[in-house]
């Protein structure tokens, strides 16, 4: 049983409380669990929980089924997202940890390091001191094995993560490692996990080789009970009558604990199967069946490797998983991973100092000072671009309310815990970024299955000072939400946004007899249910949304195609007007991606004469520029005359896209460059 104290609370009252559990026979400690301080009751004693609710200076009282208290489900319902130095692990995000299975010198650690983070790994693995079935076997270097790690870690800006195989190591290792590994021989080790635990550090547990799901439990319960607050679950693999992979891999496991604990989950599938060939097909089989993240073996020349160089990824094996995870993701409603890379000193292409102090954020690119009425000449930018900085002191704002799909890609992007405002539509966005009260906007411009969001590209020109600077795109499945109370048969209405009816057109024609109220968002369609305590009403949204306002799922997966992806952007203001065109804190989160522009959005009308278009079109096909998105609109007030929005790719070559822009004004009219950023994948 756990008993959650209220903040603030007396001591004389929390005595109070420990007395009335010593009293009953309980078994007590006392902790903190995330913000909460707790009292933790054990052993056969007998109690009155609502009376114990009473007593002052108890929040709420966590009675579990389960003998894992501390981290079932039970006590706490939400995902705990555990954070590892400048890492997330947990929530909408796919975090990869990779490295060599041993560190064996300084170089190869280094250069190992180098390679995994430049395919997009974020946290760094390696083992300084390896326990080996062989007493013959490479051990690790040592203390200077986890010094050489550690070295390679901060170059890189990655966090590390490390085996540890004793207690009296543990505390000698504290301060070099940022998470501690509990290898699959040590899970049931009680006192390593107990000192462990103690000193507070994030910790890696990896899977018995013969451990059930309730004994690998315990043991975060062990790790939890003595002072931690930040475990991650590793599936690695089972023992089983199968000789042909080194383990088993449990896929099953990865549902059945998420369902069980709140603690974030990841793979090894390299100890998993044992097989080069097989890491990356089980890697992606994990991510499909819900793992927050991978941890992958990779050596430079896995032949020559000291330890499991049979299941270690060449470099290139593993950037290529990387781009299949990536891709993957947005199929399960997450997002790779990405952190920041560390920075040196940057100053901008004028010899200005860079923006502000902040940590930069890789991924966007301030437009230089040749900007002409809305559309620069990227100039030397596109190849020796400014690193953006995200002021994380600024909310990002986005349309609707709490469960809204655009806050989701929000939380996606720019993480769980970040700052956010609710605007009532996407022109209160734009004004938010507008007149700084957000650093960012978030905002939908075009669904895989509806089209266009026109009214949003609309607003671009309405407002010359915002840009693009990021892209995502968010797999939408939406729900039938309604009241607790409601049956399918009781309801009359339903409410959404048009898109959202569009999208489930299919769904909706089956019953021609209820009545569709538009609503500006299908989070707020959502909201309207709870305020007006309606029963009879029902709304599409996503489940996030049914979560968010307490109303119950009647029917998931309702749009007309499961293939049904809306693109999302990041949107900054500009600075220095339209003359100067430069992005102030072009806050681009990691996640979206790193390094030059490849993308670009543009919006621009052409004379009214045979060819004109086509001549335009050229210009990028003869430099070798993609065409992904081409699109007329009516120009308002102008009867028969047609605006066209185009995306357009950015070649390595910055002189190849400079020129190209620079051309294609003089063959157009009223041109807007909207921005250059990443591209999605």
């Amino acid at each position: 049983m756990i008993v959650v104290l209220s903040k603030g609370i007396a001591t004389h009252d929390k005595e109070m409380v420990r007395i009335y559990l010593k009293d009953r026979g309980f078994n007590i400690r006392e902790q903190s669990f995330g913000e909460d301080a707790i009292i933790g009751a054990s052993g056969k004693g007998v109690v009155d929980v609502r009376e114990l609710g009473l007593l002052p200076g108890v929040e709420r009282v966590a009675a579990t089924s389960k003998p894992y208290e501390l981290v079932s489900r039970e006590t706490k319902s939400e995902d705990t997202i555990v954070t590892v130095g400048n890492v997330k692990i947990g929530g909408s995000r796919i975090t990869v940890i990779a490295g060599p299975c041993a560190v064996e010198s300084k170089e190869q650690i280094m250069e190992t390091a180098a390679r995994v983070r430049e395919s997009g790994a974020v946290i760094l693995r390696g083992g300084a001191y390896k326990p080996r079935t062989s007493p013959y076997a490479f051990q690790g270097l040592g203390m200077q094995g986890l010094e050489f790690m550690k070295a390679a870690g901060e170059a890189n800006g990655m966090p590390i993560v490390t085996e540890v195989v004793s207690p009296e190591l543990a505390v000698q290792m504290k301060d070099l490692t940022d998470m501690f590994q509990i290898g699959a021989r040590n899970m049931q080790n009680f006192e390593l996990l107990k000192k462990v635990g103690s000193l507070g550090k994030p910790v890696l547990l990896k899977r018995g080789p013969s451990a059930t799901i309730e004994e690998w439990l315990m043991a975060a319960e062990y790790l939890l009970a003595s002072g931690t607050n930040d475990v991650v679950f590793c599936e690695r693999g089972i023992r089983t009558f199968e000789t042909y992979t080194r383990n088993t891999l449990d896929i099953s496991a990865i549902p059945v604990i998420k369902s069980l604990s709140h603690l974030p989950v990841i793979v090894d599938p390299s100890h998993a199967v044992g097989i080069r060939a097989k890491v990356s097909p089980a890697a992606l089989a994990a991510i499909a069946a819900g793992a927050d993240g991978l941890t992958v073996e990779v050596h430079l020349h896995p032949d020559e490797a000291l330890s499991d160089g049979p299941q270690s990824l060449y470099p290139e094996q593993f950037e290529k998983l990387m781009r299949d995870v990536e891709a993957l993701a947005p199929v399960v409603g997450k997002e790779l991973l990405r952190t920041p890379r560390p920075h040196h000193h940057v100053t901008s292409l004028d010899g200005a100092a860079p923006f502000n102090g902040a940590a930069p954020l890789s991924g966007a690119m301030p437009l230089d000072s040749a900007t002409t009425a809305g559309g620069p000449s990227l100039g030397a930018t596109t190849g020796a671009f400014n690193e953006a900085v995200f002021d994380g002191n600024l909310p990002v704002a986005f349309s609707g309310e709490s469960g809204a799909f655009a806050e989701q890609a929000l939380m996606r992007a720019f993480g769980e815990d970040a700052k956010r405002i609710q605007t009532d539509g996407f022109k209160a966005v734009f004004d938010a970024v507008l007149d700084g009260s957000a650093c960012a906007g978030v905002i939908p411009v075009e669904n895989s299955l509806a089209g266009s969001v026109h009214e949003n590209y609309d607003l671009f020109l309405r407002y010359p000072d915002i840009a693009m600077v990021g892209e995502l795109k968010l797999r939408i499945v939406h729900c039938l939400i309604a009241d607790g109370r409601a049956e399918l048969d009781s309801i009359r209405v339903i409410r959404s946004h048009p898109q959202g009816f569009a999208q489930c057109k299919d769904f909706l024609d089956k019953h021609p007899d209820w009545e569709l109220e538009p609503f500006n968002n299908t989070a707020t369609a959502v909201a309207s249910i709870v305020r007006e305590g309606a029963v009879k009403v029902a709304a599409i949204a996503g489940e996030a949304a049914a979560i968010a306002h307490g109303l119950k799922v009647l029917k998931e997966g309702i749009e007309t195609n499961p293939l049904n992806y809306t693109r999302f952007v990041i949107i900054s203001r500009r600075t220095g007007g339209k003359a100067q065109g430069e992005l102030i804190a072009a806050p681009v989160p990691p996640s979206l991606g790193s390094g030059k522009p490849t993308k670009a959005s543009l919006v621009f009308s052409v004379s009214d004469e045979p060819g004109s278009l086509f001549a335009c079109l050229k210009i990028m096909s003869e430099r070798g520029i993609n065409l992904s998105k081409l699109e007329s609109r009516p120009i308002q007030g102008k009867p028969w005359e047609y605006l066209f929005y185009a995306d357009v790719s950015i070649p390595d070559s910055a002189g190849v896209f400079d020129a190209a822009i620079a051309e294609l004004k003089t063959k157009t009219r009223d041109f807007h460059f909207l921005g250059a950023y990443r591209a999605a994948v």
